[in-house]
């Protein structure tokens, strides 16, 4: 009797797994399915660019049919409820996929409805997202429309998809704005619930000066709880008000709706996952990859690609009868757009954060960490192709390593303890 492997998601993490275990199971001998509801794979690091011109919805959009692999099953369904106990997942139609061993790559989604006002008389008027297709493409006629005036970026709460994102979209907006002619004209302004420009300290004091620089205004530690659309201001919980003319927003982001049916989840949504091995703690034959787990790694795609090589070992690991390898270390890899052709990269884990130096050979680079140059801008473009063609075939991407390496490193930038 052919066993069941279930992909619920055929985004980065999910398309990713169903190829690396389509590789290493049996033909004859197991069965792979990968559910998604519809079938738009959007690469969701280039909706950044799309508010600026720089890509639009060509660029982005490919049939999730083209890159599930031969041997796997796509379906084409909305799913209703997972359960566990009784090992199979139904789907909105009613009907039932039965499995013996489910991976979750579910992802997060935006839920403005969480802000008070935030999807009133405003919405898609002078307030817009720019983590969906719908929302990148609006605001994108919005910022060509624009003729000055002040631009506030809010953070609803964390953790969010991309945790970077929100900081490129400023300094892009600097480039554009400066291309455009009236940077003059524009006030850009950063409203996060941090109390920096980014979550790790050294990092922080690097992106914090870069906005400074821009003179792009940091409001700390401003926990949004409301937006007035018809006086077009954002409050926060301790009542301090930011007005806008343009008001760009991170919305609270949450694990998919499935998730919260099922009972799965945390207060957001997202899934209790095994920090180290990614098995799910609801049950030994379920593990989790990607945005929707819980893991205070960054939701990013990079992150993704790293725990596919653990959750590999894992799952065949745990089909063996063998005990899992607590090898995940929350590594993540990202280039940040800085505007005027360059970007800088960072490189951490759950215990390290970013550090200058090289990556990722030691003293050749070629690519510098923690410092702005036009190769990381490169590389951040160069990689929408290696995304297509590489990181969703699952396969390996040279010299770059699932855990972090310390390898060109200058630990000598972490500050000493008080």
């Amino acid at each position: 009797m052919m066993k069941r492997l279930l992909i619920l998601g055929a985004g980065t993490a999910g398309t990713m797994m169903s190829a690396k275990m389509r590789r290493v199971l049996p033909r004859d001998e197991w069965n792979i399915t990968i559910v998604d509801q519809d079938d738009d794979h959007i690469y969701q690091p280039g909706l950044l660019f799309i508010p600026f011109g720089v890509y639009d919805e060509s660029d982005v959009v490919r049939p999730r049919s083209r890159y599930v692999p031969k041997g796997v099953d796509l379906l084409l369904a909305g799913i209703d409820v997972i359960e566990p106990d009784e090992n199979h997942v139904r789907l909105l139609d009613g009907s039932i996929v039965d499995y013996d061993y489910l991976v979750i790559a579910t992802g997060s989604r935006i839920a403005p409805d969480e802000m008070e006002g935030l999807t009133g008389a405003g919405w898609q008027k002078d307030i817009f997202d720019f983590y969906t297709l719908d929302g990148a493409t609006r605001l994108h006629e919005a910022m060509k429309d624009f003729k000055g005036g002040r631009l506030v970026l809010n953070v609803a709460e964390m953790p969010i998809k991309c945790p970077v994102a929100p900081l490129e979209f400023l300094f892009l907006a600097d480039w554009y704005f400066h291309q455009r002619g009236i940077r003059d004209k524009v006030e850009l302004v950063y409203a996060t619930p941090l109390d920096g420009a980014f979550t790790k300290p050294v990092a922080s004091k690097k992106l914090g000066g870069l906005l400074a620089d821009k003179k792009i205004h940091v409001e700390t530690v401003f926990n949004a709880g409301s937006v007035d659309p018809d006086k077009k201001i954002l409050a926060s919980w301790d009542e301090r008000e930011l007005p806008y003319d343009l008001l760009v927003t991170v919305p609270t982001n949450m694990g998919a709706e499935v998730i919260e049916r099922s009972d799965m989840g945390d207060e957001l949504g997202f899934i209790r996952t095994d920090r180290n091995t990614l098995q799910a703690q609801v049950a030994p034959n379920v593990f989790i990859i990607g945005d929707a787990t819980d893991l205070p790694s960054s939701k990013a795609g990079s992150v993704a690609h790293f725990q596919g090589e653990i959750l590999e070992h894992n799952l065949l690991a745990a089909i063996a009868g063998k005990e899992l390898a607590p090898d995940f270390d929350g590594h993540a890899n990202c280039f940040v757009e800085t505007g005027f052709g360059k970007a800088i990269l960072i490189d951490f884990n759950y215990d390290v954060e970013p550090l200058p130096g090289r990556f990722p050979l030691a003293k050749m680079g070629p690519m510098k960490l923690l410092e702005e140059s036009r190769m990381n801008h490169w590389g951040k473009l160069a990689f929408r192709w290696v995304y297509w063609n590489q990181l969703l075939a699952g396969r390996d991407i040279p010299l770059v390593q699932a855990q972090l390496s310390m390898k060109g490193k200058e630990t000598s930038a972490v500050p000493e303890a008080a």
